[in-house]
C-alpha cells in the first residue's frame, strides 16, 4: 500500500462511533488511515458522545455475559437474572417494531455480527459494565433486565467517544479537527480518487484510495428535517451534535448514490422542555425522560394521547418524541405521584430538569401550565378504569385500564398518592432513518444497484434497518457492526488497487 504524503488508502468521514471502528478496523488491516472530524476537537464524538452508551447484542448464555466483564464478582453473579437473548429474538424485535420493514439482509448481519463485535472492541480495549442505572429493577430479590440491554460502555457515551479516540491514536491513525469533507473526487474508472477538504489552511484535495462515510444523518440541519421529515420539524431540539447535517448523505448522492430507507421517519424523544436548541456536553443525555411507563403523559389541555404502556420502554420511546411534537405548543407532561417515584430514572433528579412537584393535582396544573379541569378530568377517568392486579416494573405486567382511550397496557397504578410530580417535555429528535443504501459488506450501491468503488459506509449515515420505531441499543450496535465491516471491507480494497 502507498504511504506517500498526502495519500491515504482509507479516509474516514466522521468523529463517532461507527467513524472510529472504521477507522481501528482499517487501521488493524494495514491500512494508513485518516479520521476527518468536522467538530473541533472539544466537540468531537458525533451524536456517539451524547448517547447513554448502550449496545443491543445476541447471546445465548451468561457466560457470554460474563466474558465481556472480567470484574464481575460473585456476589453481584448471585444476585443478577440475565436471560438469554437469542439472535432470532433480536432479529424479530427489531422486524416488530419497524414494522416488518427492515432490511433482511442488513438486519441479519446486524444480529449475527453484534456479539462478534463486542467481543472485537473488548479485545482493542473498550471497557464494558453492567447497565444497572438504566436498565434493570431489583424486584423480589433480583436484579433483572430490560428488553434485551444488559451492558453499556464505560463512562456511557462520553467514555465511549473517549475510549475509541484514544484506541485509535494508539493505533497510528491520523485525525484532522475542524476538517470538513465537502466532495468526493472520482477516478475514470468510476472509483474514488481522492477527497476534497476544507480546514484552516483553505482547501486541498486528499488522495485516497477508499472512502468510509460516517457522519450521521441530518438531524442538526432545519431545512433537511423540514424537508423529509415534514412541518414543524424544523422546531424540534436536537439531542446531539450539532455537526450532523446531512454533508456525506449529500456528497455522496453527488456520485450518484442511491437513498433508502424512512426518509420520513426519525428517533426522536421526550427532551426536557427547557433543554437547549442542541446537546449540552456536561448533560450529555440526562436531558431525556424515559421513565414515563409508569406514569401518564399529557398534552397542555390535560389530555392523554399515547399508551404510556404499551410495551417496554425500549420500544416505545424513540417514536414517542414523534407525537409530542403533534401536540399544541410541541409540550407535554410526564405525571407521577409517590408509588413510582423511586422508579424514576437519574435523569428525573437533574438540578437542570423541568419539575413541578404539588399537594394536588389542581396546584400541580397551575404550576406546569396545563389546564386544570381537563387534567383533573383524565386523571379521574384514568383511577376509575385502572383494573386489579400485580404490578412489577421488570416485565409486561398486564396490569391495565379498561374503557379508556388511549388505553395504558401495563404497569397501570391509579395515581392517588400525593405529592405528585410533574416533568415538561418536547421532542428531541437523535436521528434521521434515511440515508444510503450500503450491501452487507458496508459497500455503498449507485442508483442502478451496483457498488461504487472504493465508497462504503456505516452508521446513521445509512438507511435501511430502521423504519417508524426503533429499539434502544440499536443504533451503537448497528454503527459498530458496519463501522468493523466498512473498516474491514475498505482495507482490503485499497490493497487490492493499489
Amino acid at each position: 500500500m502507498a504511504h506517500a504524503q498526502n495519500r491515504y488508502d482509507v479516509i474516514v468521514v466522521g468523529g463517532g462511533n461507527a467513524a472510529l471502528t472504521a477507522a481501528i478496523s482499517a487501521t488493524n488491516m494495514g491500512a494508513k488511515v485518516l479520521v476527518l472530524e468536522k467538530a473541533p476537537k472539544h466537540l468531537r464524538g458525533g451524536n456517539s458522545y451524547f448517547t447513554g452508551g448502550l449496545f443491543r447484542f445476541s447471546y445465548d448464555r451468561f457466560e457470554e455475559i460474563e466474558a465481556l466483564l472480567p470484574h464481575l464478582n460473585s456476589d453481584e453473579k448471585k444476585s443478577l437474572e440475565i436471560g438469554p437473548y437469542p439472535k432470532d429474538e433480536f432479529y424479530s424485535d427489531v422486524m416488530k417494531v419497524t414494522e416488518g420493514l427492515s432490511d433482511p439482509d442488513l438486519l441479519n448481519t446486524l444480529v449475527t455480527q453484534s456479539y462478534p463485535t463486542m467481543t472485537w472492541m473488548n479485545d482493542i480495549g473498550l471497557p464494558w459494565i453492567l447497565a444497572y442505572g438504566r436498565q434493570s429493577f431489583f424486584h423480589e430479590g433480583k436484579r433483572r433486565f430490560w428488553g434485551g440491554l444488559i451492558i453499556e460502555s464505560v463512562g456511557g457515551g462520553k467514555g465511549l467517544s473517549d475510549a475509541l479516540f484514544d484506541i485509535a491514536r494508539k493505533n497510528h491513525v491520523d485525525i484532522h479537527y475542524e476538517s470538513p469533507a465537502l466532495s468526493i473526487e472520482m477516478n475514470d474508472k468510476g472509483g474514488v480518487r481522492s477527497i476534497r477538504v476544507k480546514s484552516d489552511d483553505g482547501y486541498q484535495n486528499v488522495r485516497c484510495s477508499t472512502v468510509v462515510l460516517a457522519s450521521g444523518g441530518f438531524e442538526a440541519n432545519e431545512e433537511m428535517r423540514a424537508r423529509y421529515l415534514g412541518p414543524g420539524w424544523e422546531l424540534a431540539k436536537v439531542r446531539g451534535t450539532r455537526y450532523n447535517t446531512g454533508d456525506g448523505i449529500n456528497m455522496a448522492l453527488q456520485i450518484g448514490a442511491q437513498s433508502h430507507g424512512h426518509w420520513s421517519g426519525c428517533h426522536a424523544v421526550a427532551w426536557d422542555l427547557n433543554a437547549p436548541k442542541f446537546g449540552d456536553r456536561n448533560i450529555g443525555d440526562l436531558f431525556q425522560k424515559h421513565s414515563y411507563p409508569f406514569g401518564l403523559i399529557v398534552n397542555i389541555k390535560g389530555n392523554r394521547f399515547v399508551d404510556e404502556g404499551a410495551d417496554i420502554r425500549n420500544y416505545t420511546y424513540a417514536k414517542y418524541g414523534k407525537e409530542i411534537l403533534k401536540q399544541p405548543e410541541r409540550v407535554a407532561f410526564q405525571i407521577f405521584d409517590q408509588q413510582t417515584k423511586h422508579l424514576l430514572r437519574d435523569e428525573y433528579f437533574i438540578p437542570q430538569v423541568t419539575m413541578v412537584e404539588a399537594e394536588t393535582i389542581e396546584e400541580l396544573a397551575q404550576g406546569l401550565g396545563i389546564s386544570e379541569v381537563g387534567l383533573t378530568k383524565t386523571l379521574r377517568e384514568y383511577n376509575e378504569c385502572v383494573q386489579e392486579g400485580k404490578f412489577d416494573p421488570t416485565l409486561l405486567d398486564r396490569k391495565s385500564t379498561k374503557g379508556l382511550n388511549p388505553p395504558k397496557s401495563n404497569w397501570a397504578l391509579p395515581l392517588d398518592q400525593p405529592p405528585y410530580l410533574g416533568y415538561g417535555v418536547t421532542c428531541g429528535i437523535t436521528f434521521t432513518f434515511g440515508g444510503l443504501k450500503i450491501d452487507s459488506m458496508a459497500q455503498v450501491k449507485d442508483t442502478s444497484d451496483l457498488t461504487i468503488p472504493g465508497l462504503f459506509a456505516a452508521g446513521e449515515i445509512t438507511g435501511g434497518i430502521f423504519y417508524n420505531n426503533y429499539p434502544g441499543g440499536a443504533g451503537l450496535m448497528s454503527g459498530a457492526v458496519f463501522g468493523k465491516i466498512a473498516g474491514e471491507s475498505a482495507a482490503k480494497y485499497a490493497n487490492l488497487v493499489e
